[in-house]
């Protein structure tokens, strides 16, 4: 407990709580989680840039995998460094906030993409003639990748610097129990009065996360309006599966999200927020790769020609 009129300035992340061997066991996999995240990614970050002939969805896709490195990598490898040391981690009131900053940020910036994505879709699904040459051209993706960028790191300057410019006071304790600067578990070490604060986060969130929703469900009310009008099976198992991956990928975001910042009251238990937190922070980054390039004739394709081109170029 910290004294009446102090405010703490460092913060100690307790992280997992267990024995040695819990611990151990833990980081292993959360590396393995973890690398393959990056390995992942990276494949796909590549294969695009090496390969223009691929459609406007992988140049979506390749933000996409940027964004999930850059999220993972804000709290992973500080949380394996805790794990593989087996001590409690020391983070500044600075760094803590601009880990959350990030964290958020990026988050957003990703929300936001998804809807983007969602978009691309359903030109691609119901405007396929003029899908590349007049709508989805590389001017329009260019500018809807900007515009998710920079809408998400400018939306929450504002609540993380509720914490930078010490209008709240952290005066109960210094012990954060989580892995990462979680904001409930920050909201909790508040001496401050903090449910107006909630309040106002848990609006931002909805507005946030429900505001990306929306054009994602015109998009797909309209992809499954004009798939059900296409005559011939094989024609809508080749239009469904143009969006499959995509969908798949928005129904696990969207729910681990709505699972970790859609509730009124922020300052949840350690165990629920600890639990939410690897659902957005490891297993959904882990799974990008494998959902968007598994059954992805395309990719695969590409991503061979990619392999012999390097091939080639080290050969000569």
């Amino acid at each position: 407990m910290l004294g009446n009129y102090s405010s703490a300035t460092e913060f100690f992340l307790l992280g997992f709580p267990g024995s040695k061997t819990l611990c151990y066991i833990l980081f292993a996999t959360l590396f393995f989680f973890y690398s393959v995240t990056i390995l992942g990614n990276t494949v796909i970050i590549l294969t695009v840039y090496v390969d223009k002939r691929l459609s406007p969805m992988y140049f979506f896709l390749s933000h996409l995998s940027v964004l999930e490195i850059l999220i993972t990598s804000t709290a992973v490898p500080f949380m394996l460094q805790g794990l593989l040391f087996l001590r409690t981690q020391i983070i500044s009131l600075t760094s803590c906030c601009a880990q959350l900053y990030l964290y958020l940020s990026l988050g957003i910036s990703e929300l936001a993409l998804i809807g983007m994505m969602a978009m691309d879709r359903y030109m691609a699904v119901c405007n396929p003639l003029r899908y590349t040459i007049i709508i989805m051209n590389n001017h329009t993706c260019v500018w809807m990748i900007t515009v998710s960028w920079v809408f998400g790191f400018l939306f929450q300057i504002w609540p993380v610097g509720l914490y930078a410019t010490f209008q709240l006071t952290f005066c109960k304790s210094n012990l954060v129990d989580h892995f990462y600067c979680d904001r409930g578990q920050l909201l909790k070490l508040s001496c401050n009065n903090t449910l107006f604060t909630e309040f106002i986060l848990f609006l931002m969130a909805v507005f946030i996360i429900v505001g990306s929703m929306i054009p994602t469900v015109i998009s797909y009310t309209y992809i499954v309006s004009t798939i059900l009008k296409i005559p011939s099976a094989s024609g809508r198992r080749k239009a469904f599966s143009t969006c499959a991956s995509h969908f798949t990928y928005v129904v696990i975001g969207y729910g681990s999200c709505l699972f970790l910042y859609v509730k009124p009251k922020q300052t949840q238990a350690a165990e629920y927020n600890r639990v939410a937190s690897l659902l957005v922070l490891v297993v959904t980054p882990f799974l990008n790769p494998f959902i968007f390039t598994l059954r992805n004739d395309k990719f695969i394709q590409a991503f061979q020609d990619a392999m012999k081109h390097c091939y080639q170029l080290l050969k000569d």
